[in-house]
Order: structure tokens, then C-alpha cells, then sequence
């Protein structure tokens, strides 16, 4: 596998991300479309606004899947950097750091997590600067 760095850390599944909103994208502008002809031949206007409403709901779905996967998986990184830096400090994670300002120091290994997150917390970095900071990086290959 691929050694991981900021440049290519970003998860992308190109079935879902690229294929499947593509997919449920064209399906609601053809959907559209056909309710237009519908009204405009003043024939099938509920099946074409069933049509719409369940294209509307696919791209609902498709979006609210991923949203709560991730806002679930950040909580529990955020509770496993908590731990992180509770075990090579004694101390819980400064309280000034964002959900996303510990989302990016995950990928800090344990030399620089702890100088990083005081910086972070000190100078209220975004996550961009952060992950740029880091020197070591430790790969994250699980994420959602």
C-alpha cells in the first residue's frame, strides 16, 4: 500500500462518489424533465412525480449516509486522540481544540502529537495547516 501523506489522504470511493451521484443526478434532471413533458401533455403527472420525489429521497439517502457515517467516525477519533494523548500525557486534550483540529492530528505519530496539539490549541491552526505540520505521518486507512 501506498506510504500516506497530505497529498494523498483523502478517501475517495469512485463508485459512490463519482458513479452513484452522477447516477442519482441524471436520474433527477431526467426526472424533471419528465415531469415538464408530463404537464406539458397534461398526462402521467403522478407517475412522473412519484418519479421525482424518488429521485429527491436517492440523493437525500446518498448524502445522509455518508454524513452520519462520518459524524460518526469523528467522534470516535476524536475519542481515541482523547485517549491518544491522555496516555502519553496524563492530561485530556486541550479543551480550545476543534472537532476538526483533532480530526488532523490523528495523522501525527506519537513523537510530534503532543508539541503539535499545544501549537494547535496556542495558535488555532485549521486542519489544513495541521496536517502540513505534521513531519512523521501515520497513515489512517480506515476511514469511512
Amino acid at each position: 500500500m501506498q506510504a500516506q501523506n497530505y497529498k494523498n489522504h483523502a478517501r475517495i470511493v469512485p463508485l459512490y462518489h463519482g458513479g452513484l451521484t452522477l447516477l442519482l443526478v441524471v436520474s433527477l434532471v431526467f426526472s424533471i424533465w419528465n415531469m415538464y413533458r408530463a404537464y406539458e401533455h397534461h398526462s402521467g403527472r403522478l407517475v412522473a412525480a412519484v418519479l421525482l420525489m424518488f429521485c429527491i429521497a436517492f440523493l437525500l439517502i446518498e448524502w445522509y449516509a455518508r454524513a452520519f457515517a462520518i459524524a460518526a467516525q469523528d467522534r470516535a477519533i476524536r475519542a481515541e486522540e482523547n485517549l491518544r494523548h491522555f496516555v502519553l500525557t496524563g492530561k485530556l486534550l486541550d479543551s480550545r481544540l476543534s472537532k476538526q483540529q483533532v480530526i488532523a492530528l490523528r495523522f501525527a505519530e506519537d513523537t510530534e502529537f503532543i508539541l503539535l496539539a499545544e501549537r494547535a490549541a496556542k495558535e488555532n491552526m485549521n486542519s489544513k495547516d495541521i496536517k502540513m505540520a505534521i513531519v512523521n505521518w501515520k497513515a489512517d486507512h480506515h476511514r469511512a
